[in-house]
């Protein structure tokens, strides 16, 4: 991985004219160094990030556009447009869109370990099935938790 290049990345244009689908959502990334990862997500109503732990990174977002709710360690709460939300490393966490409005955000780790290649990884599977996203998670060191009683 190289150090950071000066210059910009323009707006819905992501490094080097990537973009993913990644469980009903598009991220496109606008950076990665070993330092730091950012990708803008576009949330549309009903998705959803399962509940998961980095255990060895930092996450953060800013809202752009929308709300969305999240469950942080053992409690919720919800979020809006200029809200940022810091995501410690090793605190379970999930991010779910209830609303009836797409949501923008700018995401970003610290450091950035392998998330840009999981999400390659998950982009290319021919279906995201839950246990395969799971799995493959996994190897990149990001860990899903189990649904919560009753969930499903």
């Amino acid at each position: 991985m190289s150090s950071e290049i000066t210059g910009i990345t323009r707006a819905n244009e992501g490094i080097q004219g990537i973009s993913w689908n990644i469980l009903g959502q598009t991220y496109v990334p606008k950076s990665n160094t070993e330092h730091s990862f950012s990708w803008h997500a576009t949330l549309p109503p009903g998705t959803f990030v399962p509940p998961h732990i980095h255990p060895d990174q930092d996450e953060y977002l800013y809202m752009l556009e929308g709300k969305l709710d999240f469950m942080l360690g053992n409690s919720e709460a919800q979020a809006t447009a200029g809200d940022l939300i810091r995501l410690g490393m090793g605190v379970p966490h999930g991010i779910f869109n209830k609303s009836e409005q797409t949501a923008k955000v700018l995401f970003w780790v610290s450091p950035s370990r392998k998330l840009f290649d999981l999400f390659w990884g998950l982009h290319n599977m021919k279906e995201q099935k839950p246990e395969d996203v799971v799995a493959m998670a996994a190897e990149f060191n990001i860990h899903f938790l189990p649904p919560p009683p009753g969930a499903g």
